[in-house]
């Protein structure tokens, strides 16, 4: 029993179970929108969404491990990995195995959203799979490349958030596009401030990240410019009427993106650790902001 449970917990450290509110939110949100413009909408799918984009999210996490492993990205002396491969705590095949099979369960269950919604619904759960998988499996690994920024804000903003809405409603709405712009800005910030802090060690390893190849004043501009997009943002869609006065309460979650910003602006390359856990406190104020959101939405009901 104490081996299971060890088991376990290990395999909660290798999947980074904490991370799953940036997965959770966008369907969330997706949802919310659904509900704001009374769309005939097909409620009991919903649990089905989120434990799907859970899935995903977790194939993503475990392979991502894998093979930064191998490519030397994660060491004892970096900060980015769960350390479940440089701690020895469980062999590189089994993660890689656990990965890939994490993503074919998400694609399996997914099946029955499509057999619902059809086969737009499809190419968007192919989308999302390989997005998943290449993140860091080869022969792509899209992260290695300097495209991981830009396919995250693609993936878990836009494509989460209309695939969530979509899997409800079935319709297609524009407005559903804006709504997802600030998640995905905040969420695009967390893989920012990992990559701002691991600069100097993807570096060694051979990696190109956008922040290590443009450097790291432009990591420290690109992480303002996600957050001041984020509440810009909703700021445009109110003042067009696409979002209403309730919205504004995510500018209650301000003084946490304040804090985040003070703390980046404030490190220095040649100290990362100072910024070690500026990933998760980004993690922690995407989640708030999309909570606040979420409630915006659903208090104002068309």
């Amino acid at each position: 029993m104490r081996l299971l449970l060890r088991k376990i917990n290990v395999w909660c450290q290798t999947i980074r179970a904490f991370s799953f509110t940036a997965s959770l939110t966008p369907v969330f949100i997706g949802a919310a929108i659904a509900f704001s413009d009374r769309k005939h909408t097909s409620w009991v799918l919903f649990p089905l969404i989120a434990v799907c984009s859970v899935l995903l999210h977790a194939a993503t996490n475990v392979l991502s491990e894998y093979f930064d492993f191998k490519k030397g990205v994660d060491r004892r002396d970096t900060f980015g990995s769960s350390r479940v491969l440089v701690d020895g705590l469980i062999a590189p095949k089994e993660v890689l195995a656990g990965g890939y099979l994490l993503g074919l369960a998400g694609f399996l269950l997914g099946l029955i959203l499509v057999a619902v919604r059809g086969w737009p619904l499809l190419a968007l759960g192919v989308i999302g799979l390989l997005g998943g998988i290449f993140y860091s499996a080869s022969p792509i690994g899209y992260k290695y490349l300097g495209l991981g920024d830009i396919m995250v804000f693609l993936l878990m903003g836009p494509l989460m958030v209309g695939g969530s809405y979509f899997a409800l409603t079935g319709v297609v709405d524009q407005r559903v596009l804006y709504v997802s712009l600030p998640v995905g800005f905040l969420v695009t910030a967390i893989l920012n401030a990992n990559n701002m802090r691991d600069i100097q060690h993807d570096r060694q390893a051979g990696v190109k990240t956008l922040e290590n190849i443009l450097g790291y004043h432009f990591a420290k501009g690109e992480y303002f410019f996600l957050l001041c997009a984020a509440y810009a943002s909703v700021v445009i869609m109110m003042a067009t009427k696409m979002l209403a006065l309730p919205s504004f309460l995510v500018f209650l979650s301000l003084p946490m993106a304040l804090k985040n910003m003070r703390q980046a602006l404030a490190n220095r390359q040649d100290n990362p650790g100072q910024i070690a856990l500026l990933d998760q406190a980004t993690a922690r104020l995407h989640f708030l902001f999309g909570l606040l959101l979420f409630i915006s939405l659903t208090i104002t009901v068309k």
